[in-house]
């Protein structure tokens, strides 16, 4: 059954593995390379631990910054020239300028991919699988994440000493660019966006394609009306459509609500904070040296990764959106209470005393961080996005999901610069505070929730109190029986035709 799904649905994932090229780009420029010894000492911070913290804060989330822009413009920027600066950059000094520079035009691109890319997904996908597909998204970013790590811990071990260690690594995020953009040559447009500018039978024909049926399949007929019921009552309803409309209109401010806080959430939750910083996150906690931190670094990409892919392949459909939510929060929070205390009775030993092995008590964290991680892949991780996707219709997608991306960037700006001071000033304590906001307030948020696993994007309206259900079903029937007294008009046709040339 699995296997004849996966069949029948593989159009649409070819286009998600297309599309979501775009988004490793995202996870793979997590991985940072201000780590290193030869970094801080060419560009003159080395000693210095403020200015450390700030030049790591400055570089991670200047991108944050440019793409909460590109978010709200769902900018279809080029992300080759943001390589090619970061990838010139030499020293002192005017190289810090060159990085910067280059990772904001980086952000404007990659902001605008992450907002057109979950909706473009989702728009294709059918409901029965669209939790699974649509997820993807962050099975990329975990796969950029993992990259990441492994290139820096290459880079770290053969090319130590020289401008190489940052040159490889941002030149090589040329690759991710060139398959998206190659790929995308070989997909359709979606069907729902077709429909909406009045490319209805273009719609139909994509629409059977991805599904692999015939234009005439009762199916796609069905999906068809489905479709065109939700958008002609939504234009009916919302003419002129702006962001003051869809932001009030009925049944919208909670979803716009929900958008926003979902991935204020997310980013507090601490996640990012290991992500960005995973190579000095694993020396506070004991990995000193470049090979510890840049191999325990790289383990928890690969988990990351494996972790992910479990979940949104045998998981997403299963448990549905509320549960994977509140397991993954609680989950997180016990976790990270645990590392906290560790950390807190057992400090490891300072850098310069510290054994070539990790403490026990380092390992122990660790192995905690790891699970963590496994507990993230499971909810907070991949289904915000798999959520956001769901609720906003048509007419209004857009805008929802660039308010979802830019709440998301404007977040992972905010908390990507402050951690590197967060975790120089608060030491466990910052374990703590993650903990407390994954239980406290993610676990709870998760509870409030609707549930949207299996129900189709035209059924949101009615799960949001924009339309009744009997007024969204009137219209289907109406759309169907249009439909088939179409069929049946030209099914006549063909035989009066057929008559006639007979005679």
């Amino acid at each position: 059954m699995a296997s004849s799904s996966l069949f029948k649905n593989l159009r649409v994932y070819w286009l998600a593995f297309i599309v979501y090229w775009g988004i490793v780009l995202f996870g793979y420029d997590t991985g940072g390379v201000v780590g290193n010894d030869y970094f801080k000492q060419h560009f003159g911070i080395a000693g210095n631990q403020k200015k450390i913290d700030a030049v790591s804060s400055n570089v991670v989330s200047v991108l944050q910054a440019g793409a909460f822009f590109g978010a709200l413009g769902s900018a279809p920027i080029s992300c080759e020239w943001y390589i090619i600066l970061q990838t010139v950059a030499t020293g002192p000094p005017h190289g810090l300028g060159l990085i910067y520079g280059g990772r904001v035009i980086a952000g404007i691109g990659i902001g605008g991919i992450s907002t057109v890319a979950p909706a473009f997904v989702s728009e294709c996908c059918p409901k029965d699988v669209r939790g699974r597909i649509t997820g993807c998204f962050q099975i990329m970013v975990a796969l950029g994440v993992m990259i990441s790590y492994f290139v820096n811990l290459g880079v770290g071990l053969h090319m130590a000493n020289s401008v190489q260690i940052w040159r490889v690594p941002f030149a090589l995020q040329l690759a991710p660019a060139g398959i998206m953009a190659l790929g995308i040559l070989t997909i359709k447009e979606s069907p729902r966006w077709l429909a909406s500018v009045g490319r209805n039978e273009e719609a139909l024909e994509n629409l059977a394609y991805l599904r692999k049926e015939s234009a005439s399949s009762p199916e796609v007929i069905h999906e068809m009306a489905e479709i065109e019921a939700a958008i002609i009552e939504e234009r009916e309803a919302r003419v002129g459509l702006g962001w003051k409309e869809a932001l009030f209109g009925k049944g919208n401010f909670v979803r716009f609500f929900i958008a926003f806080f979902i991935f204020l959430l997310q980013q507090w939750g601490g996640q990012n904070s290991v992500n960005y910083y995973a190579p000095q996150i694993f020396e506070a906690i004991g990995f000193t040296g470049t090979k510890n931190s840049l191999l325990a670094s790289g383990i928890y990409g690969i988990v990351k990764l494996v972790a992910t892919a479990i979940f949104i392949f045998f998981g997403v459909e299963t448990l549905g959106r509320k549960k994977s939510f509140f397991i993954s929060a609680v989950g997180m929070g016990t976790l990270f209470y645990i590392i906290g205390a560790i950390l807190k009775t057992h400090p490891p030993p300072p850098t310069g005393s510290a054994p070539a092995t990790p403490p026990p008590p380092s390992q122990a964290m660790a192995a905690m961080l790891y699970i963590y991680v496994c507990f993230y892949s499971m909810g907070w991780g991949p289904l915000p996005w798999v959520y956001v996707a769901d609720i906003f219709p048509t007419r209004t997608r857009l805008y929802g999901l660039a308010t979802a991306s830019a709440s998301q960037w404007l977040w992972n700006f905010v908390v990507s610069k402050v951690t590197p001071q967060m975790k120089t000033n608060l030491g466990w304590k910052i374990f703590i505070m993650f903990a407390t906001v994954n239980i406290g307030a993610m676990a709870t948020f998760s509870l409030l929730i609707p549930e949207t696993k299996g129900r189709s994007l035209e059924e949101m309206d009615v799960i949001f109190g924009a339309v009744s259900a009997e007024e969204r079903q009137a219209y289907i029937d109406k759309r169907e029986r249009a439909f088939e007294q179409s069929e049946d008009l030209e099914k006549h046709s063909e035989r009066s035709e057929s008559v006639h040339n007979k005679v």
